[in-house]
């Protein structure tokens, strides 16, 4: 029901503003300032260049959400739990989720409770760009928060842009494809003066999810244990997002305050086990967000970046499980009708001083208020309802000597909890320092080399902490060390059809120690968050880009290529025995993967293929044996787009084909992903 009112009061938004374009304005499309490379690294100002998705080049992947775009970038593995409605996760090079944040205009999204961001509920509608630094950027004006992850993800929206006198801008797109799915979303700008701008979107989403699936599983011998065909169930979802936004220009200085809401009711597939291929899991969210920063020059030396934010999210999962006896399904009384509720307050402020021409210094302190209340039926143990505050702190400088560039940090939490049922975890404070070097051998190429050394941690979360029979207050934060070598190069060639050659390979090692998980207890009804865990990880990104033209034929190339090594040095508990799977390569980790995107542009049309491989890898069960192997999944996915000006209204048409070869894969164990799907995407510019 509250999915129908959030409609409702998102097309009444639309109908009371639409009266104010005057559609006769003369129109450039914002995008055309957008023409960058669909993967690249920034210049060598950036010690530790970004990989980025930005602009026409990320409209035109083959991907309906953030989750599906990262996959193209080297070191980056995505968990799919199976359909439009799945659960997203990122990891990036095998060093857990937990240690990658995402940051939506600048400000983390948070999850207190477990730490993980779902990233298949941000759409791609009004992203700008998509960037992912592993370390951390290379300049000072930043969060303290930025500095404490291993991997920084950063999703940047939409601007207002504004052509020549005019004063509005309205998009409005459909998509539809294959499982009878329906996305209808608009955009409105709005020119309030010469220094204020507003902004209004909105997207729906609604598809039953059903999908074919082939379910099949070897023998240790590799005969066939059996081999099924079956029709993917409950993986329905029907979502609401509505985003607002105000940006504004001051002296030497800007800001914007954005407000954010997303609602869904969703299906929630359980991994098929036994032949079973139903369940009767549901869960509802409500996420909500208004958070603001502002950006000023106080001085030509001194600059200041404040940020605030306020987020309440509520989560609703029910789990009823099913039983088949003599041909009939039956349904079992809920296993689990909880409801959590999530509250976060976020206040930081960086400061930058350039004490001279090479030299600069940054500092930031953030302060982050986090508590989670929760209504369990049927449940007798208490909940904890936790509540944490969190103090961030770092230090910074930078020095650039031309050729050579150097940055080191350091940074600082502090976290005290507070519960008001059960044990209360002990007050944490962890220092994390880090050093990035940076240099350029040869003024007359692009060729540069770089290196960093950093130290993580992430937090435990509440569930680590506090979750009903599970949570151990006694958690230690968990510890990474991270090293990282490689070189980037670039060149042009305008006078060959080859225009621009870039290439960029790093080596990297981490190892991770106090590594937090689960462990049993002597049953498997009951386990134990635990501070066992050692991995260590080694391996190779490598990113190459090609650009060529040939008349009016357009080619952008970009490869993506992962060697990745993450083994598990657990031992029993008090180092008793090793494990059995000592050594092992942790559950999900490919020992090859990679990523091919091909565009051709011609005119007003674009042709687009993209090619995805992971290789071989093992499920989350404890050894590297035959029985536990994933299988190498691959998929081909192409796309044509063609642009329409009519009367300077500019019309979009787009047709795609995913899994082009109609290829039966697993992301995650027991979860198939949809076979072959076609979408089409219409799209009006005014």
């Amino acid at each position: 029901m509250y999915l129908i009112k959030a409609k409702r009061i998102s097309w009444f938004l639309v109908l009371s503003i639409l009266p104010q374009f005057g559609f006769a304005q003369n129109r450039l499309d914002s995008l055309q300032h957008l023409r960058e490379v669909t993967v690249t690294a920034n210049p060598y100002q950036e010690l530790i260049p970004a990989q980025t998705l930005s602009g026409i080049k990320l409209g035109q992947l083959s991907s309906h959400n953030v989750a599906d775009a990262l996959r193209y970038f080297a070191g980056v593995q995505i968990k799919d739990y199976g359909g439009v409605g799945g659960l997203k996760t990122v990891n990036v090079r095998n060093m857990g989720t937990h240690h990658t944040s995402v940051f939506y205009d600048g400000i983390e999204l948070g999850n207190a409770q477990n730490g993980i961001t779902d990233l298949g509920k941000y759409s791609l509608d009004d992203m700008e760009a998509i960037s992912l630094y592993i370390g951390q950027k290379s300049e000072v004006l930043q969060a303290a928060k930025e500095y404490t992850s291993a991997s920084v993800i950063y999703l940047r929206t939409k601007k207002p842009k504004f052509a020549g006198e005019k004063k509005s801008n309205l998009t409005m797109r459909y998509k539809t494809m294959t499982m009878n799915y329906h996305d209808p979303s608009f955009r409105i700008e709005r020119k309030i003066n010469d220094k204020l701008s507003a902004s209004l979107s909105s997207g729906y989403i609604r598809t039953p999810g059903r999908y074919k699936f082939q379910y099949k599983r070897n023998n240790l011998d590799g005969t066939v244990a059996y081999d099924t065909t079956g029709v993917r169930k409950n993986n329905d979802i029907e979502a609401i997002r509505i985003e607002t936004g105000l940006y504004g220009r001051i002296d030497k200085g800007h800001w914007d305050a954005k407000l954010y809401y997303y609602g869904s009711e969703r299906g929630s597939p359980a991994a098929l086990v036994s032949n079973k291929f139903e369940n009767a899991f549901r869960q509802y969210d409500k996420n909500f967000f208004v958070q603001s920063n502002f950006t000023k020059e106080i001085t030509d030396r001194y600059k200041v970046h404040a940020r605030a934010k306020y987020a309440f999210d509520r989560m609703h999962y029910f789990a009823r499980d099913t039983t088949y006896f003599m041909g009939e399904t039956h349904t079992e009384d809920a296993q689990s009708d909880n409801t959590y509720y999530q509250q976060e307050i976020y206040l930081s402020i960086a400061n930058s001083y350039k004490i001279s021409k090479i030299w600069d210094m940054g500092l930031s302190v953030d302060y982050q208020w986090n508590k989670l209340n929760a209504t369990l039926k049927g449940v007798r143990t208490l909940f904890a309802y936790p509540t944490r505050n969190s103090l961030y702190a770092a230090i910074s400088t930078t020095v650039n000597l031309g050729k050579f560039k150097a940055m080191g940090s350091l940074s600082a939490i502090g976290v005290f909890d507070d519960a008001r049922n059960g044990a209360v975890a002990p007050d944490k404070r962890s220092l994390a320092p880090a050093v990035f070097i940076g240099y350029k051998p040869f003024d007359e190429y692009d060729f540069n080399i770089r290196t960093f050394a950093k130290r993580n941690f992430r937090m435990p979360t509440f569930n680590d902490l506090y979750y009903t029979q599970i949570g151990s207050s006694v958690l230690k934060p968990e510890y990474m060390n991270q090293y990282d070598i490689g070189f980037t190069y670039g060149t042009y060639l305008d006078k060959l059809i080859f225009r621009h050659l870039s290439l960029q390979v790093d080596a990297y090692y981490t190892k991770t120690t106090d590594k937090i998980i689960a462990a049993p207890t002597g049953t498997l009804f009951r386990w134990m968050m635990m501070n066992l865990g050692k991995v260590t990880g080694k391996g190779v990104d490598a990113i190459a880009g090609l650009e060529m033209e040939v008349g009016n034929l357009k080619f952008h190339t970009n490869l993506n290529y992962t060697y990745s090594s993450a083994r598990d040095f657990t031992e029993y508990f008090g180092g008793l025995h090793k494990l059995t799977s000592y050594g092992d390569q942790i559950p999900y980790t490919p020992w090859h993967s990679g990523s091919v995107i091909q565009n051709i542009t011609y005119n007003t049309w674009s042709l687009n293929y993209s090619f995805i491989y992971v290789g071989k890898r093992y499920n989350g069960n404890v050894n590297n044996i035959k029985v536990n192997e994933i299988q190498p999944w691959y998929t081909h996915d192409l796309s044509l787009q063609k642009e329409i000006t009519i009367n300077k209204t500019k019309l979009r048409g787009t047709i795609e084909v995913n899994d082009l070869l109609d290829q039966f894969y697993e992301v995650v164990y027991n979860y198939p992903m949809p076979r072959r799907t076609f979408r089409f995407i219409i799209s009006v510019d005014i």
